[in-house]
């Protein structure tokens, strides 16, 4: 039987993006799948597209708000595996001209957010389960000028994972790190310029081409499956972090 099948999977963020095709991947492993986001709006379109309703639960909540975590955990009950992939925009401003309230946001949602979730998921995910959050490529090439933040909290998830792996031991919990992916983020961050940034970094990259969440998902599949793998942030950008 495939290590997924039944498994109980959470997949924060999984609305769209990435968290949509983890979700997708999920499904298709025969896991029974929670996604979450803010939106119920966007979670019930999602749940559509993987069209596998029986199999697939939407359950909003705000990863910034303690009490929305907890009653999120509350409503899932015992589960086998959380998946984040939840982020926000991240602030991009050269630091001489930084407005710290972006900052404070991005941290809240982000490393604050997934410190949240480990410790509401912690209390019920079964014995040897596991947790796999998302950094990416700005901790290995961050952009310059106004790539320190963003950099600073990417690489903060590695030692996040170190830590955590050992001291919710059997728990396995490790890191993926993608480099450019085409999902709705992008969209936000580059606008009309997206097609031109990736045409470019496309011709530079050893794979050829931009990823899409599909090539990304079968990562988180394998921290999932893998019983030996805890720890660990597994790198699957393409080749980017090599230029």
């Amino acid at each position: 039987m495939a290590p997924l099948m039944g498994k109980r999977v959470v997949i924060v963020g999984g609305s769209s993006g990435i968290g949509l095709g983890v979700a997708s991947a999920a499904v298709k492993a025969g896991a029974q799948v929670v996604i979450v986001g803010r939106s119920m709006e966007r979670l019930k379109a999602a749940r559509e597209t993987l069209a596998a309703e029986d199999r697939v639960t939407a359950l909003a909540a705000d990863m910034t708000q303690e009490r929305e975590i907890a009653r999120l955990f509350d409503a899932v009950g015992a589960f086998d595996h959380l998946v984040s992939t939840a982020g926000s925009p991240p602030p991009g401003d050269p630091i001489d001209q930084t407005d710290i309230d972006v900052v404070r946001d991005f941290i809240e949602n982000k490393f604050v957010g997934a410190v949240l979730l480990a410790k509401h998921a912690a209390r019920r995910l079964t014995r040897g389960g596991s947790m796999t959050f998302t950094s990416g490529i700005n901790k290995d090439k961050p952009p310059v000028p106004g790539g320190a933040v963003v950099a600073a909290i990417a690489g903060s998830f590695s030692y996040l994972a170190h830590a955590l792996s050992l001291e919710l031991a059997p728990t396995r919990v490790n890191v993926v790190s993608p480099g450019w992916v085409d999902t709705p983020m992008f969209d936000a961050l580059a606008g009309e310029a997206k097609a031109g940034y990736f045409d470019g970094m496309a011709a530079r990259l050893p794979v050829g081409r931009i990823a899409t969440p599909a090539d990304i998902a079968p990562a988180y599949i394998h921290t999932m499956e893998s019983d030996f793998t805890t720890g660990q942030t597994l790198h699957i950008d393409g080749g980017q972090s090599l230029l």
